[in-house]
């Protein structure tokens, strides 16, 4: 359909009707039970409404949305389809590693794979737009949300962005999803690390860290990008004309759908920038938001502000057109029930090509961060001891995928393990992942008695007994799937105490010692580092998450995740990050001197940095070779190193590059990522891996507030993380 068709049909359209256009609710008006993502809220929306709302969140299965497309258009007076959105953030049914594990495989390629997989499934049920890829930047683990971020680092989490949309999108066909990019902007930098806090920082800091992202996943061509809770610059997102007209409007480009998060424009009065609902819908469709999640604001009050002559009706017309061009390029006005067949939703779903991507990411996606005396891989004729919370349980998935997860398609770390070693394999509960399920709240009601463990009360001495028999202990620990994600802001970063006590028990066994974390976020090791010989960051790691876990505990896979944020030594540290900016009185490491910025209590640098990943071989750098020592404006210079596997197995490494300008006229970063590659060796093998540096990776926005390049001297970096690395030097010549 031409855009001229539908002007024709928003010039049929009355008032109320282009207002409810804008308008979407979730599957509690059709008594669905949904998954509440957010506080209950009263229905106060009319019949009229409902009839000719745009979109609906939140449903689920092919036929319950064939029903209610049929049903809508059986009563929508011109005829327009629904959009069925979802929080398909990172899996339907067959489901991934969270983002922040994903982001550590350091593999664009295969998450761009990976989330096409994602939207096969969820299209394959109705599905035509999800809420994701969220691409926040994160810096502080206290936020629960970092579960869903790919990490801390601008660039890194820019090529995310661009990876995750085209898997989503690719050319918007019926196997395909309209992206929904979040939270737009720097909803990752809540001071104090607390859910849904404000946010204050500078214009540059803004433009500079925290806006690359979302701008990446713009130039992707995103068709929706979501408001975020917090205030920029004092203003809330959802009311921030500045951000979402001045920034993304005119100066990206962006002609797709805003979405409100849930209840955002609701909450303009809370935040105290809206005295009333009239006053929320004229700030949030002034700004440009275009349609209002899960709250009356726009369906019963944006009409007030037009009749008060408050708003001109053609904000209202603009934002029903960025509606109804998004339903045309998803074609729906073609064939309403696009991609909805009950059929082929039972031959995509569990598809094996889907689990071998979420299998195969997930491996990549482990990060080895401890092995001492190369106690892994394990021997798979040893007797091997799996104790803990985590070793018989299905809850790998992460917050996001809990409600639609088909748990009874994923294995467990026992049922994993026991196909690999039979009766090598000794098992025992050990303890709960927590003690105390208040943290659950109103979420209790759909989680306490599905994803609780049941056994609270099993005997320590269980554990132990297995443990004393085995030749080797696996310790499978961990945060409750729901202590990250939403509204799962923590202080204590440390794992449970029953889980430190089972730790310490084993430890006292005097045996080798494996430990496996199950986690959503950066964890404070201190309790547990100098009781155990290997540790296993497995994050939350998807529906194949325990068949990839266990391929690397017996050395069938080659671990190669990199962190793509640091762990912090203690919760005092936090923000902790590697690209810090320099200091005027800098610490060297070494110096006895008092007054340089350093913590009198503990190092500067994280326990585990950016980059960080172990594997079970070992490659070696040698030195950085330039081709020229100047780079001229439009030009380039081309840096080399040769990587040479020197252990005896095969393996994957991450090589990263890093750039520091010296002199520059604001304070920069001490070193900042500008590119990576991931090669595969062969034992003994060796390869020269070559980055191309332009003036495009020396830009930043400089003391005049303008992007670009200023001349002078330059550090380049490259090696195995953000801390060893090799060192050349170059010059920027204007």
């Amino acid at each position: 359909m031409k855009e001229e068709e539908l002007l024709q049909i928003i010039n049929q359209m009355t008032v109320e009707e282009k207002i409810y256009q804008l308008v979407q609710w979730d599957g509690s008006l059709y008594d669905d039970n949904s998954f509440l993502t957010g506080p209950k809220v009263d229905l106060d929306i009319s019949d009229d409404v409902i009839r000719n709302m745009g979109s609906v969140y939140n449903v689920f299965g092919a036929e319950k949305l064939r029903k209610l497309q049929d049903d809508h258009l059986k009563t929508s007076r011109l005829k327009i389809p629904l959009l069925f959105a979802a929080d398909v953030v990172y899996g339907y049914k067959t489901i991934l590693p969270i983002p922040l594990a994903f982001g550590c495989s350091w593999n664009p390629r295969l998450v761009k794979d990976g989330m096409g997989m994602v939207a096969k499934e969820a299209s394959a049920v109705g599905i035509h737009a999800t809420f994701s890829p969220m691409v926040d930047l994160v810096r502080d683990p206290r936020w629960g949300r970092v579960m869903e971020s790919t990490g801390e680092d601008p660039f890194l989490n820019s090529v995310y962005a661009r990876a995750q949309v085209e898997g989503l999108q690719d050319n918007l066909d019926h196997q395909h999803l309209a992206a929904c990019v979040k939270h737009f902007a720097a909803y990752g930098a809540p001071e104090g690390g607390r859910e849904y806090n404000h946010v204050d920082m500078s214009e540059r800091r803004l433009r500079q860290d925290y806006l690359p992202a979302y701008k990446a996943a713009v130039e992707a061509g995103c068709k929706m990008v979501m408001t975020s809770f917090n205030t920029v610059d004092g203003i809330p997102a959802t009311g921030n004309e500045w951000l979402l007209r001045d920034v993304l409007r005119k100066e990206w480009g962006f002609k797709g759908v805003v979405n409100s998060d849930y209840a955002s424009i609701k909450e303009l009065m809370d935040h105290g920038a809206a005295e009333d609902e009239v006053h929320a819908a004229k700030l949030a469709i002034g700004a440009g938001v275009d349609v209002d999640m899960k709250t009356s604001i726009y369906a019963n009050h944006l009409k007030k502000a037009v009749e008060r002559k408050e708003l001109d009706i053609t904000k209202i017309d603009e934002a029903v057109l960025r509606m109804l061009n998004l339903k045309n390029e998803l074609g729906l006005f073609e064939d309403p029930f696009r991609g909805i067949d009950p059929k082929v939703e039972e031959e995509v779903l569990h598809a094996e090509g889907n689990k071998e991507i979420a299998r195969a990411l997930a491996q990549e996606s482990v990060v080895l961060l401890k092995n001492d005396n190369h106690v892994l891989p394990l021997s798979k004729n040893k007797k091997v001891a799996l104790v803990g919370p985590y070793a018989n349980e299905t809850s790998l998935m992460g917050t996001w995928a809990a409600a639609h997860a088909d748990r009874e398609h994923i294995m467990t770390l026992k049922t994993a393990m026991e196909n690999k070693i039979g009766d090598n394999l000794l098992h025992a509960h050990g303890c709960d992942i927590v003690d105390d399920y208040s943290f659950l709240g109103h979420l209790a009601v759909y989680f306490q008695g599905r994803f609780a463990n049941k056994d609270v009360n099993k005997d320590l001495d269980e554990a132990l007994e297995a443990a004393s028999q085995a030749d080797i202990i696996v310790v499978a620990l961990g945060e409750h799937m729901l202590q990250s994600g939403e509204a799962a802001s923590r202080t204590d970063l440390t794992l449970n105490k029953m889980q430190v006590k089972l730790l310490e028990k084993l430890h006292e066994l005097n045996k080798p010692i494996v430990c496996i974390l199950f986690n959503g976020r950066p964890l404070m090791l201190d309790p547990i580092l100098d009781k155990i010989d290997a540790l296993v960051e497995a994050w939350f790691p998807g529906s194949e998450g325990a068949l990839a876990i266990t391929d690397i505990l017996f050395g069938d896979v080659n671990p190669s995740g990199k962190l793509t944020m640091s762990f912090p030594m203690n919760v005092g540290q936090i923000p902790v990050y590697y690209n810090g900016f320099k200091t005027g009185r800098p610490y060297v490491p070494g110096d006895l001197t008092k007054e340089v910025s350093k913590y009198t209590d503990v190092r500067n640098e994280p326990r585990y940095p950016f980059g960080y990943g172990l594997s079970y071989t070992e490659f070696e750098y040698g030195d950085i070779q330039l081709d020229t020592n100047v780079l001229i404006k439009h030009k380039s210079i081309h840096a080399s190193i040769t990587i040479k596997n020197i252990g005896d197995r095969r393996g994957k490494e991450t090589v990263q590059m890093y750039i520091q300008d010296i002199v520059a006229s604001v304070v920069r970063p001490v070193k900042e990522l500008k590119g990576f590659q991931k090669v595969q060796l062969d034992s003994g093998e060796m390869v020269k891996v070559e980055f191309v540096i332009t003036d495009e990776d020396l830009s930043f926005f400089t003391k005049d507030m303008i992007f670009t390049a200023e001349e002078g001297k330059f550090k380049l970096f490259i090696g195995k993380n953000s801390s060893d690395v090799k060192e050349a030097a170059f010059e920027y010549v204007d």
